[in-house]
């Protein structure tokens, strides 16, 4: 019975039939697969090889062979002279760089929020499309034209090799990203819960404390990770305001040559090294750097 229950139906024999039929194979599918592989190798590359120069001989490192990853006896000397002997130099200016780089990010990070409410929020006379054009001025100007006024300004000002001057300069060039991307959640940010606030008395700056700001998570994380990275890999201003109290790690990765020429193996590590905790940051917090970059992506 219920053989002849299941040929009556037609429903069930297209299931059937349905399920015993093999899915075609889709050329386009596959071609997006391996050109995406693809890429990720050209991405992954330049890091692997880093990563195996790191555990050479500077002989193994210059050593033209035919597969110059495989081919060498692996040594821990250089990771054990860039913490060891020459440990005091590398904690010293990644301690400078951590904290030039989380004092711009602070700073940054709170300036960018309260401008980019300000522009989502309120109309300005000289236009908010005005201002958003000078904020990112400062990205659009190349950083090597303002470098002697800085330091004009900072001679003067007594800031030269100063962690403060470090974390203001930081600070200038990495602002334009925190106004952008708090500016686009404050513009989608729903009105309505704004609103509702403004009714039941509470003033603008309140509704910004507790009702807009704890929804800005993603924001502002993904702001202040890109500001971190910039700020932690800036080497331009780094070599000519500072000199040995506050040099950051950038600088000594740059300063990886000797009368011997280049030495790729201690480059290498210190590579390694200089992107580590930006790279590890990103990882952690993936998810709201996501969605922060994504507000205002889709719009009706």
């Amino acid at each position: 019975m219920s053989t002849v229950a299941k040929m009556s139906n037609p429903s069930s024999q297209t299931m059937v039939a349905e399920a015993g039929k093999k899915r075609p194979f889709r050329w386009g599918r596959a071609v997006l697969l391996i050109l995406a592989l693809f890429w990720t190798f050209i991405a992954i590359a330049p890091f692997l090889f880093a990563l195996t120069t790191s555990f050479k001989t500077q002989l193994d490192s210059i050593d033209g062979t035919v597969i110059p990853w495989l081919q060498y006896q692996p040594t821990t000397l250089n990771w054990q002279q860039e913490f060891g002997s020459g440990g005091a130099e590398t904690f010293k200016t990644l301690r400078s760089s951590a904290l030039i780089s989380l004092g711009a990010t602070l700073l940054a990070t709170f300036l960018g929020t309260l401008a980019g409410y300000g522009l989502a929020r309120f109309k300005y006379g000289i236009g908010n499309a005005n201002l958003v054009s000078w904020f990112l001025s400062q990205r659009f100007l190349p950083p090597i034209a303002t470098v002697i006024p800085f330091v004009l300004l900072f001679r003067d000002l007594k800031l030269l090799d100063t962690l403060h001057g470090m974390i203001m300069v930081n600070t200038t060039f990495t602002l334009p990203f925190a106004v952008l991307i708090m500016r686009d959640y404050f513009a989608d940010f729903p009105s309505e819960l704004r609103d509702a606030a403004l009714v039941d008395g509470a003033s603008e700056f309140v509704t910004f404390w507790r009702v807009a700001l704890p929804l800005a998570t993603p924001a502002l994380v993904a702001s202040a990770i890109i500001c971190f990275a910039f700020s932690w890999n800036e080497y331009l201003f780094a070599s000519i305001l500072t000199n040995r109290d506050w040099k950051p790690y950038p600088m000594m990765v740059a300063g990886t040559d000797s009368v011997r020429g280049i030495m790729f193996n201690f480059v290498s590590t210190r590579m390694i090294i200089a992107v580590a905790l930006p790279v590890l940051l990103s990882l952690l917090v993936q998810r709201y750097i996501v969605r922060g970059l994504t507000f205002g992506a889709v719009k009706g």
